[in-house]
């Protein structure tokens, strides 16, 4: 590689200061990057998808770490493989937080029922139960529902909106039994976002 760019007019000085230190910094956010999606993935139950990304997670890290053990004695790359690292930590969480992949449980608790959040989740076709219970201080309603992540935040605000007092939890969900409602189906989100940002 250093080579390559000597050929095109660069000294050794800047390729080993400058280029390598570079190129490793973003191949390691590329693998970081990677890493979290697979994750993300897995975590989703998505077979097909998660092995590709391992395998290409594995590819750009091993170039990385060549390029590491072959500038050994320039301190520049250890910075730049650090920095690619925390850099690739957030563009990884970045990318799950703009994809949304998956479904969460929610459990939503209540001093008393709430009939309008009742009614919309009738409204938006969502599956859920409602029950009595008994909190610290007395009777409770305790809901439970399972959605998609991305109409996680808008039901969070309709919640917050009936009683802004409501407590609540989030918890990530593997799989369900009913794949075929519609509320919950999975929509090629990881497709629609690439052709978004393509577009631009």
């Amino acid at each position: 590689m250093q080579e390559f760019f000597t050929e095109m007019g660069f000294s050794e000085q800047v390729f080993t200061y400058f280029i390598m230190p570079a190129l490793i910094f973003v191949a390691r956010v590329g693998d970081v990057s990677i890493n979290t999606l697979r994750i993300m993935f897995m975590m989703n139950g998505k077979k097909n998808i998660a092995p590709i990304l391992g395998f290409f997670e594995a590819l750009i890290w091993l170039l990385a770490i060549g390029q590491i053990f072959q500038n050994i004695n320039n301190p520049i790359s250890y910075i730049a493989y650090a920095a690619g690292f925390g850099m690739g930590t957030y563009v990884g969480m970045r990318f799950d937080e703009k994809l949304a992949l998956g479904r969460v449980l929610v459990r939503v608790i209540t001093p008393k029922p709430l009939p309008e959040l009742v009614e919309y989740m009738k409204e938006k076709d969502y599956r859920f139960t409602s029950v009595g219970a008994e909190g610290r201080y007395g009777k409770v309603n305790l809901l439970f529902t399972v959605m998609k992540r991305d109409t996680l935040q808008t039901f969070i605000d309709k919640v917050k909106s009936l009683d802004e007092k409501a407590f609540y939890t989030i918890e990530s969900v593997k799989r369900i039994s009913e794949d075929d409602l519609n509320v919950m189906e999975d929509r090629p989100r990881f497709k629609n976002w690439l052709g978004r940002r393509a577009r631009i």
